[in-house]
């Protein structure tokens, strides 16, 4: 059920003292590389294709995988065939390039490391966060091409393969580990990681997501594509722990759940059974944030389970549903960042999908007009 609780007990991830938080009208001070993200940069090529071309490629209307061996083809195709548009992305970076967007001012409170190829795409993307005002440390390296990402778009379906190439480089010893990039990750109060990037270093995350609990600062995760929840359980369950907001949507519950042996499809029931695994800092209980695209967004704090509707939209004023998720966490990071109540960071995350999705790719128009 959802809680019937009076609004006025809205519950804050920052620490207690509740009065002293600041409220909607005094947002806590922010200040460059507040909010940390580590993940996989791609340069997203989008376009829209017919069925047959999803059926060569046996790709799904609505999912994401990274590219395997039969789909060779599939990006010079995709090219040749259809009209593209490039996009700088990677789920991380989209999400902190829309926390950054929403925050505005000052620049660079968003950071980001991945890793990416000595290329022109990889020189797209530098110049594509260097315009989007977020502060990107990339690891360069030179065996790899710079990761890219094909959205293979049906309807309001979208289809994602992935080809990692330099984002699978990323390597901690080479750069996380370097002390000026560390003093980064130091400065930072929210982390927010994608959980593709549990197929690339884990070491990385795990070593990020024990600072955030040792400093009792907050880590959150997204469980990503069913695909994480499947094949990379064992990474995804040793980082689990350590976060504090879980995001994800309900395929990826539904994966995540029957993995868990949960035995239930029940989206609040996943969404309480997550929240309830074990927790390494305790100073703080986990929270958990399900969307189900048009249909309202579970969220699961304490002991209780509230639900909120998304924004209504015309089915005629949607461009393009890729980045929907990637929005939806940018702008509930941009609040927690802010330290504003739960109910705020869901309706920031609401307001963000609802720009984007309007939007060809994880693009946004110059302002937010968000209160």
């Amino acid at each position: 059920m959802a809680s019937d609780e009076p609004k006025a007990k809205k519950q804050k991830l920052s620490e207690e003292k509740k009065t002293e938080s600041p409220t909607k009208e005094t947002p806590a001070k922010l200040s460059p590389n507040s909010l940390f993200g580590m993940g996989n940069p791609l340069l997203d090529i989008s376009a829209v294709v017919d069925k047959d071309f999803l059926d060569k490629y046996t790709l799904k209307p609505n999912d994401q995988i990274l590219a395997e061996d039969k789909h060779k083809g599939l990006f010079e195709e995709f090219v040749k065939k259809f009209k593209v548009e490039y996009h700088a992305g990677g789920a991380t970076q989209n999400s902190i390039k829309v926390a950054q967007w929403m925050i505005q001012e000052p620049h660079n409170v968003g950071t980001f490391f991945g890793c990416i190829g000595k290329d022109k795409f990889g020189d797209i993307l530098k110049q594509k966060a260097k315009e989007a005002h977020i502060d990107a440390h990339y690891y360069e390296q030179d065996k790899e091409p710079t990761g890219s990402c094909a959205a293979c778009l049906t309807g309001d379906n979208r289809s994602l393969v992935a080809e990692l190439a330099a984002a699978n480089c990323y390597k901690k010893d080479k750069h996380l580990d370097l002390e000026e990039n560390w003093k980064l990750v130091e400065k930072a109060k929210v982390y927010y990681i994608a959980g593709f990037f549990l197929t690339v270093s884990v070491e990385s995350i795990l070593k990020v997501a024990k600072h955030a609990s040792e400093n009792n600062k907050l880590f959150c995760l997204n469980l990503s594509a069913p695909f994480i929840c499947q094949f990379f359980k064992d990474n995804l369950m040793q980082v689990l722990p350590y976060v504090d907001v879980l995001f994800g949507n309900e395929t990826e519950a539904a994966a995540f759940a029957k993995e868990q042996e949960f035995e239930t499809t029940d989206l609040k029931e996943i969404a309480k059974k997550a929240q309830a695994l074990p927790k390494v800092n305790t100073k703080r209980k986990r929270v958990v944030v399900l969307t189900q695209g048009k249909d309202e967004t579970t969220m699961a704090q304490s002991d209780k389970i509230e639900t909120f509707p998304v924004l209504k939209i015309d089915p005629k004023d949607i461009v393009d549903t890729n980045g929907a998720g990637d929005a939806f966490v940018g702008g509930f990071l941009s609040q927690l960042v802010q330290e504003k109540t739960l109910d705020q960071c869901v309706k920031a995350a609401h307001y963000a999908a609802n720009v984007i999705i309007r939007q060809g790719g994880c693009t946004f128009p110059e302002k937010p007009d968000f209160k």
